[in-house]
């Protein structure tokens, strides 16, 4: 239901490897997470659509591409869509709402994470867990940084042994921002620990 008020958020920042990542830990998410959950994934315009369709397919918990204006709910994974950034504010009634823009590519990437992190920063949330999986670069990085020092956040760095490619974990832990680094079996029962089940 879209009528309560979202205290508790999960973002998931990936990019190379990510689209195998994302088939292994989002299944094993409970359909009651008591959170929404975001996914930016680093996906030319187009590829986000089938991937959020496959994994709706093979999980209990709703698996949607995100629109633009679209009110989060509790229990439901969001994939940004490529090729957009995606942003999130508050409405008039204090829903979380999705604010897709066109805004030029950082660092080459649209969707950016870091985007996706900094626009939680004027926002009141109990806890927001910030999940950052295997990737090329440092994406992830900067935003958890500020939202650091702006909000409650729990952030997991998935393990190098598990990674495809371990660059953008790797810039949250060299940077002593993670709070767990976890192999990928283990973060959605991490994710489900901290958010909690309804």
């Amino acid at each position: 239901m879209a009528d309560s008020i979202i205290k508790k958020l999960v973002v998931i920042a990936s990019s190379t490897g990510g689209p195998k990542a994302l088939h292994k830990l989002i299944p094993m998410l409970d359909k009651n997470l008591d959170a929404p959950v975001v996914i930016v994934q680093h996906m030319p315009k187009g590829f986000t659509t089938s991937l959020a369709e496959r994994l709706n397919e093979v999980c209990d918990i709703a698996v949607s591409e995100a629109e633009n204006g679209e009110i989060l709910e509790k229990g439901h994974v969001y994939l940004a869509r490529g090729g957009r950034h995606m942003q999130l504010v508050r409405n008039m009634k204090n829903m979380l709402v999705f604010r897709e823009s066109d805004e030029e590519p950082v660092n080459g990437l649209r969707p950016c994470a870091n985007i996706t992190f900094e626009s939680l920063i004027p926002l009141a949330f109990d806890m927001v867990i910030c999940v950052v999986l295997t990737g090329m670069g440092s994406d992830g990085f900067t935003g958890i940084k500020k939202l650091k020092e702006n909000q409650k956040i729990y952030t997991i760095a998935q393990n190098e042994e598990s990674c495809v490619v371990y660059g953008m974990p790797r810039a949250i832990v060299e940077g002593g921002m993670a709070d767990a680094v976890l192999p990928l079996e283990e973060i959605s029962k991490a994710i489900m620990k901290k958010a909690g089940v309804r």
